[in-house]
């Protein structure tokens, strides 16, 4: 029985034992208190989803009406020109107009003088 402790040694060591339990429950509640739970990380997910759902729809907004811009911008161009082109024509018209009348207006008079 010399080999076995003795009840006031195993009292100490029941007491170091329990203090150093107390000591490792201690660390390990802090950082319990640290750690995230499951449903906080899910919430988190689910709004990260949301804010990135929101940025893509915003973004394809964006691209939308800068696609409809380039588009109305070309159209305006086209119908710029065809209008310039128009222009043209009717301005080119109003100065050949008088002279091909002048023209056959002469060569009337011409004919009448010629023919009598």
């Amino acid at each position: 029985m010399a080999d076995e402790p003795t009840n006031g040694e195993l009292s100490r060591l029941i007491g170091q034992l329990d203090n150093r339990m107390d000591n490792r429950f201690g660390e390990l509640n802090a950082r319990l208190d640290k750690v995230v739970t499951i449903d906080v990380y899910t919430l988190q997910n689910q709004h990260t989803d949301k804010r990135i759902s929101d940025v893509e729809t915003a973004v394809q907004r964006a691209a939308d009406s800068t696609k409809k811009l380039e588009d109305d911008f070309e159209k305006y161009q086209r119908d710029q020109a065809e209008k310039r082109e128009d222009d043209r024509q009717k301005r080119l018209y109003q100065a050949i107009l008088p002279v091909l009348l002048g023209l056959i207006s002469a060569a009337i008079a011409v004919w009448a003088v010629v023919s009598r």
